[in-house]
């Protein structure tokens, strides 16, 4: 080759420099190394943490997973379990004001139960009783839902309309049809205001049945009086209108 070859395609190569025309590798592009994607998904956990916190403050009731996964209209499912997990360690580690707990299906963040009487000296009032009636048929409703009101009373011994209206009006529990059977008695059952109040992620939660003591006793001796048929009987008329009717299967 000359040198006025040699020099034309040494001008060819600098006017495709400064056209900036782009060179295409032959080879693949490496691949981005484990460790750096591993890190990179820890950043996105990690910036979705005070994200979440903001939420179930604002919130300030139960969140389920799939209404943050809705809102946040991003990250995926593991994604934000990850970043909860991260939220209730800090939380916890910081010795903060807030615990994150799963209650009632979801998450919510909630003050340590050691500052509730100046949290209720700056909010004035004290938190609604339940009696000990009420726990008790609480309790029945929990176990054995749906059951009737018939059903609570062969329990209990004594008559529960008020405490049941009472149990409405605070919203721990709900009618949920009418059973199949004579008279077709309206059907209870909790509600997730019930879940809330104790601290209960779901009824899987529920305590066993053998640890409620006398209440265990009188559950076993009704449903024993059942087995006899010697139970309760049922209403001859029905309690109430616009009941949807709700067949069980349940033994009593």
């Amino acid at each position: 080759m000359n040198s006025q070859a040699a020099e034309i395609l040494i001008e060819s190569d600098d006017v495709d420099e400064q056209d900036g025309t782009e060179v295409v590798a032959s080879e693949d592009e490496p691949e981005v190394p484990t460790e750096r994607r591993a890190a990179d998904a820890a950043a996105d956990v990690a910036r979705l943490v005070p994200l979440l916190e903001g939420i179930l403050f604002a919130a300030g009731e139960p969140v389920s997973i799939t209404r943050l996964v809705d809102a946040l209209d991003g990250p995926d499912r593991r994604e934000v379990v990850r970043a909860l997990d991260l939220l209730g360690e800090r939380l916890e580690e910081e010795g903060r004001g807030l615990r994150l707990v799963r209650v009632a299906g979801g998450y919510q963040l909630r003050t340590l139960a050691e500052h509730g009487p100046w949290i209720r000296r700056l909010l004035g009032g004290k938190p609604p009783r339940l009696s000990r009636a009420m726990l008790e048929t609480l309790a029945i409703i929990a176990y054995r839902q749906p059951c009737t009101r018939p059903e609570i009373e062969a329990i209990r011994g004594v008559d529960v309309d008020a405490v049941l209206s009472t149990l409405l009006e605070r919203r721990m529990i709900r009618i949920v049809g009418r059973k199949d059977a004579p008279g077709r008695p309206i059907l209870y059952a909790t509600t997730k205001e019930f879940l809330e109040v104790f601290s209960l992620p779901d009824l899987d939660a529920l305590p066993p049945l053998k640890d409620l003591g006398e209440l265990a006793e009188a559950f076993t001796g009704a449903a024993d009086a059942g087995a006899n048929g010697s139970g309760a009987g049922e209403p001859a008329a029905a309690e109430a209108d616009g009941v949807p009717d709700v067949p069980t299967d349940r033994e009593e």
